[in-house]
Order: C-alpha cells, then structure tokens, then sequence
C-alpha cells in the first residue's frame, strides 16, 4: 500500500464524506456546515443508541461495540459501529447503515479504512468485513482487495490535499445531490447556472428567485 505524509489524523467518516462528494466533505469539514433531512435524522438516531462501547461474547466470538480506531502509520482515527473478534483468529468489521442494501463504494472505502485501523492494532490481517443494512436487515460482504486498499488511501491523500488548500470544490449537479442533506445550503443547480450563464444567475439572484 502507498504511504502518505501527514499531520492531523484524517477521521474515518471523512473518508465516507469525500468518496461520496468532495464538495460535501468541505462543506462539512472545511466549512463546519452540517443540516439534517430524514436521512441523517434516522441515521443519528439509530448511531446514537449504539454509540456507548460494550463488549458482549456470543458463541465463536468476542463482539466490541463502539470501538476506537487508529493508524498510526496512516493517521487515521474514528470508532467501528461493531467488530467481532472470532475465537478462529478472524477479525471482522460490522458497519451499520440505515439505508436499503446496496453496493456503494464510498460505504465500502470507509469500511476499509476500519480494516487497515485494526490491521495495525492487532498485527493481523482483515481480509473482509460487513455492511449491515437496519431497513432490509440484511449484511453485505465486502473484500479488501489490494485495489480497494489503494483507492482509500488515495482517498486520504486528496482529503489532506484538499484540507491543506482550503477551498471548497463546485458542486456536481448530479443524482448524488436529491438525497444529500447539504442541497439546500449547497445550493448546485443555482451555482452550476452561474458558472455556465454568469448574467442569467445575475439577473435571477436580482427578480429574488
């Protein structure tokens, strides 16, 4: 894997925010800009019930609920939703979501950094985890491939590249944005016009629209 400098710790979730949208990771990190929809409403509201750190035993393994994460090699941090310790010497991350399940990979590069987190705390491999969805409750495996290794870290890069500078990117204008909860304070269609039709954004910011 790439080695990457660094300074602060890169949060783990950040990693989530900027695979899905850059801009959203500026606004949220850079711009400390953060509104709830009914997305984010149920999301918290179920995070925060399995926010307190416990340890229970189920047959074959050790369960940690809540569990702080970090690389130090990586300068990373954040916390895994659950990671079970088998008595076979397998650790396997548990990542929780409210949504349906569905592949999506800024969910999968996020789980991958809790991989390479314990990886160093443990001195032993993770070779996979899962990605439990609380509508369908049903779990979807993901493999840390090489590949998918890569593509995170790289993801970590851009993000310190991105803090360093200090700007927060365009908006896309895309389908990501319907569900996003920072679309009103976004505002993509609005600056995608202005960017493409200078005067005709002038004139509609004028007539109040």
């Amino acid at each position: 894997m790439i080695e990457i400098e660094f300074d602060d710790p890169v949060l783990i979730s950040a990693i989530e925010h900027y695979a899905y949208c850059p801009r959203q990771f500026a606004l949220i990190h850079l711009e400390q800009v953060f509104e709830e929809n009914v997305f984010t409403l149920v999301g918290s509201a179920q995070h925060e019930r399995a926010d307190e750190p416990e340890t229970t035993y189920e047959e074959g393994k050790r369960v940690e609920r809540a569990l702080p994460l970090w690389s130090e090699r990586y300068g990373l941090q954040g916390r895994g939703d659950v990671v079970e310790f088998f008595d076979d010497g397998r650790i396997v991350p548990v990542e929780y979501k409210h949504g349906p399940r569905r592949v999506r990979a800024h969910d999968d590069l996020q789980l991958c950094a809790q991989a390479v987190c314990l990886e160093e705390m443990c001195g032993r491999g993770v070779e996979r985890g899962m990605i439990f969805s609380r509508a369908s409750q049903h779990s979807r495996e993901v493999v840390f491939t090489p590949e998918m290794r890569e593509a995170m870290l790289a993801v970590v890069e851009k993000i310190r590249e991105l803090l360093r500078r200090g700007e927060t990117p365009p908006p896309v204008n895309d389908s990501r944005c319907q569900n996003c909860s920072l679309v009103n304070a976004c505002q993509p269609e609005l600056l995608t016009r202005a960017r493409r039709h200078p005067e005709e954004a002038l004139f509609a910011a004028a007539d109040g629209e």
